[in-house]
């Protein structure tokens, strides 16, 4: 039988597996997978684990030996196999058949490791497992998938996230379930049932860094550039990603484009913060950059940021950060960066 991760928690209540097969590279689902067959299979009364990892010195005879055996602590085991290769010897091979022909309902077998290829998949000794047990591939999870996943562990937790937080995290953690599993965690021992907004999660998980990009979007909007660049260049060496820095930056830019279409419409500043539901403690930050920033300066920067990010997507020739750094320098100086490629080979 073949099932994917979603489908583990009916399967385990349809009953009993002598074979779980467990393989990927995605941490958070492959660890959660195995802690969801070990945690049944011990309600069942399977109380003792025995553990092996298996290397290219492996003695396969000491699995089958212990497979064979009865045990002094439990009349039910689970024994876990970790593979750190998918690569089997014929010693392994045969011990596996061995098994194969002894199979009963007192071992829970559970079998991990890497992510498996199709020809391994396709392999004798795999083939005759998976149909004794069960395979679990675990696959990597993205896009609208891993929004889904998001929004369905923030209900197993009983977290209230808006809209917008659901997608700065998404950005934040885009192919990082355990980190985001983690803050999940955290947002709910702090908050529990109440609304998360945007800055309780900067309180949270943006602050975590030496700079964040609340920071940098802030410093952009007193047209502070030399600072900006400095704190890109500090961020790009901390490891923040691409793509959350990309998220902020255009959402501030569309933000102001969207505010300096009303004021050169006659709309006050005042209205215009209104509007927009502004915090005092920002207006001084928008004053400046509504009084610096032109809606031509500002159209240019979004339009040189869409060309940034569908570089940053289709090549790996181009140092990301740099190009980042233009469109900050755009917003206020188009005309000067308009006369340079961003194909700058």
């Amino acid at each position: 039988m073949r099932i994917y991760h979603n489908q583990l928690a009916q399967t385990l209540k349809q009953g009993f597996q002598p074979i779980w097969l467990v393989f990927g590279d995605e941490p958070w689902q492959k660890q959660d997978a195995l802690a969801q067959i070990k945690s049944h299979a011990k309600h069942q009364g399977f109380a003792e684990i025995v553990r092996f990892s298996v290397d290219d010195k492996f003695n396969w005879q000491t699995l089958c030996q212990e497979y064979a055996a009865m045990s002094l602590f439990s009349s039910l085991r689970i024994i876990e196999v970790e593979l750190t290769s998918n690569k089997i010897a014929d010693a392994g091979v045969q011990a596996l058949a061995q098994i194969l022909s002894q199979l009963h309902q007192d071992v829970q077998l559970i079998m991990h490791g890497p992510k498996l290829d199709a020809a391994s998949q396709n392999r004798k000794w795999f083939k005759s497992l998976a149909a004794q047990g069960c395979f679990l591939p675990i696959y990597d999870i993205e896009g609208k998938q891993f929004s889904q996943w998001l929004i369905k562990q923030a209900r197993a937790l009983q977290l209230n996230l808006t809209n917008e937080v659901i997608e700065l995290l998404t950005e934040l953690f885009a192919g990082n379930l355990s980190a985001l599993a983690q803050e999940l965690q955290k947002l709910a021992i702090l908050y529990g049932q109440q609304t998360i907004t945007i800055a309780d999660v900067e309180l949270l998980v943006i602050n975590q860094a030496k700079f964040n990009p609340f920071q940098l979007t802030d410093t952009l909007l007193v047209g502070d550039l030399k600072k900006c660049l400095s704190m890109l260049g500090q961020m790009q060496h901390d490891g923040s990603t691409f793509a959350s820095l990309v998220w902020f930056i255009q959402k501030e830019i569309s933000q102001l484009y969207q505010m300096l279409t009303l004021q050169h419409q006659g709309r006050s500043q005042q209205e215009i913060f209104k509007q927009f539901r502004i915090w005092d403690k920002k207006k001084p930050l928008y004053q400046q950059a509504l009084n610096n920033i032109s809606l031509t300066n500002a159209e240019q920067a979004l339009a040189r940021l869409a060309q940034v990010d569908l570089l940053s997507k289709t090549s790996s020739d181009f140092n990301q950060h740099i190009l980042l750094s233009d469109v900050l320098i755009s917003l206020f100086h188009s005309q000067l960066s308009a006369n340079f490629s961003l194909d700058y080979e």
